[in-house]
C-alpha cells in the first residue's frame, strides 16, 4: 500500500493506493475561500493551512489502512511554493521514521502528465500494463495554473518534453485576464461560466501563439491586448459585453492549445525508432541508400491526454477531443477529482514511474525541489 501526500500550494491531500485495487482513499483540504479575499495565494496561509489539517486528514486515512500495511510514503518534493513543499516533506519523513517505511519523492508534473491514465487502472487493475502499452507512444498535454507543455510518453514510460510556454502559462493568462475584468479569484472558472453565454468572436484578440511552425506556446501578447480592449472601453460597456470579452479572451487561449497539439499530433513526435536490418546478403537495403545511420521511421502517437486544473473547463476538452477524433486517436483526460493538486495522482505516479530518475529515493536525504521541471527541454 502507498500512503501520499500532496501540499505543492494551496490543497492538503492524502491519498492511499493499492496496486492490486487502485485508489481506496482520497483526502482533499481546499483553501481556496481562505485565498479568495487576497485575489491569489498567499504562501504563509498556505503552509499554516497545511500543518492544520495534515493531522486530521490522516487520522482518516488511518481509519482504511493500518501503518504496518504501508509499504511506501510517496511526497510531493517539488514543483511548488517551497513552505508548501516543507510541511508536506517534514510529515511524510516523520511518518517514515515512524513506521520504518520508505519515504520517495515525486515530481507533481510528472504526477499530473500519469493521471489521465489512473481510471483506467482502476477499471481493471490487473490488466493494467498491457492496457497502458497499447496506448503508448503517448502525446500529453498539460494545462495548470503555472504551467502549460506538451510532452510525450514513450513504450519505456520515459517523458520527454517537447514544448512549453514561452512567458505566461495558459492558466496564468485566464487568471490575469479575470482579473483585468475585475473578476474574483480563481479567475480560470469565473472566464468560464460567463464565456457559456458569451460570443466567441465579437472581440478579435490575436491568438496567443508563437511561430506558427513551432511548437511552444506564447500568452503575454494577448493579455496585453484585454488591457488595451478594456482600455477603450466605459465601464458600463465592460460591464454589458463581459460575457462576449470572456468568450472571445478564452477562445483565443484555446486556439493556441487546440493548434499547437493538433500540430503536434499530425507530426508524430515521440514515435519510436524502426531499426532497418542489413539484407541477407550484407547489401545495403534500398531504403538506407550509402548512409551509416540506420534507417528511421517514426510510429504514430496512439493516444492523446488532457491533464492539469485548466483540463476542467468543458469547452476546451470538447475541442481536443475533436482534434482527436480527426487523428483518431483515444482521447484521455484526468478525472475532475485528479485534475488539481490531490494526492491521487502522487500515489499513482509512485508505483506507475519507471523511468530512472522519475521517482526520487533519496529518503530521509531528500530535499524539496520548488522550481522543479516536468523534464529537461
Amino acid at each position: 500500500m502507498i500512503l501520499a501526500l500532496e501540499s505543492s500550494c494551496d490543497e492538503t491531500a492524502v491519498a492511499v493506493l493499492d496496486p492490486a485495487v487502485g485508489l481506496t482513499g482520497e483526502w482533499v483540504h481546499s483553501q481556496i475561500a481562505l485565498h479568495e479575499a487576497y485575489g491569489g495565494v498567499v504562501p504563509d496561509l498556505a503552509s499554516r493551512e497545511h500543518l492544520a489539517h495534515f493531522g486530521p486528514l490522516l487520522q482518516r486515512a488511518l481509519a482504511t489502512v493500518r501503518p504496518e500495511q504501508v509499504t511506501k510514503i510517496a511526497v510531493t518534493n517539488g514543483p511548488g511554493l517551497a513552505a508548501c513543499l516543507a510541511m508536506g516533506l517534514a510529515t511524510a519523513k516523520s511518518l517514515g521514521l515512524a513506521w520504518r517505511v520508505p519515504v520517495v519523492g515525486i515530481n507533481h508534473l510528472r504526477a499530473h502528465a500519469f493521471s489521465p491514465f489512473i481510471a483506467l487502472h482502476a477499471t481493471n487493475p490487473s490488466a493494467f500494463d498491457a492496457e497502458f502499452a497499447k496506448l503508448l507512444p503517448h502525446l500529453g498535454l498539460l494545462v495548470s495554473g503555472g504551467n502549460t507543455a506538451l510532452f510525450s510518453l514513450d513504450e519505456s514510460r520515459r517523458i520527454t518534453l517537447l514544448a512549453s510556454t514561452m512567458d505566461d502559462a495558459a492558466g496564468e493568462a485566464l487568471d490575469k485576464g479575470a482579473k483585468l475584468l475585475g473578476l474574483s479569484y480563481p479567475g480560470g472558472p469565473q472566464v468560464e461560466k460567463l464565456a457559456a453565454t458569451g460570443n466567441p468572436t465579437a472581440f478579435a484578440f490575436p491568438k496567443a501563439v508563437a511561430q506558427r511552425s513551432t511548437l511552444e506556446f506564447s500568452f503575454s501578447g494577448l493579455k496585453t491586448s484585454l488591457r488595451y480592449q478594456l482600455e477603450k472601453m466605459a465601464p458600463e460597456e465592460i460591464e454589458h459585453r463581459r460575457t462576449d470579452l470572456c468568450a472571445s479572451y478564452q477562445a483565443a487561449v484555446f486556439e493556441a492549445l487546440v493548434r499547437k497539439s493538433q500540430l503536434a499530433l499530425e507530426r508524430g513526435f515521440g514515435g519510436r525508432d524502426l531499426r532497418i536490418p542489413p539484407s541477407s546478403d550484407g547489401a545495403t537495403d534500398a531504403r538506407r541508400g550509402s548512409e551509416t545511420p540506420p534507417y528511421s521511421e517514426t510510429v504514430p502517437y496512439r493516444s492523446f491526454g488532457l491533464s492539469g486544473g485548466v483540463a476542467n473547463n468543458q469547452t476546451l476538452q470538447t475541442k481536443l477531443a475533436q482534434v482527436a477524433k480527426q487523428i483518431d486517436v483515444p482521447f484521455l483526460r484526468a478525472q475532475t477529482k485528479h485534475t488539481g493538486d490531490n494526492a491521487g495522482m502522487i500515489a499513482f505516479a509512485a508505483w506507475a514511474e519507471r523511468e530512472s530518475g522519475g521517482v526520487n529515493e533519496s529518503g530521509l536525504a531528500l530535499e524539496i525541489a520548488p522550481s522543479l521541471p516536468l523534464a529537461q527541454l
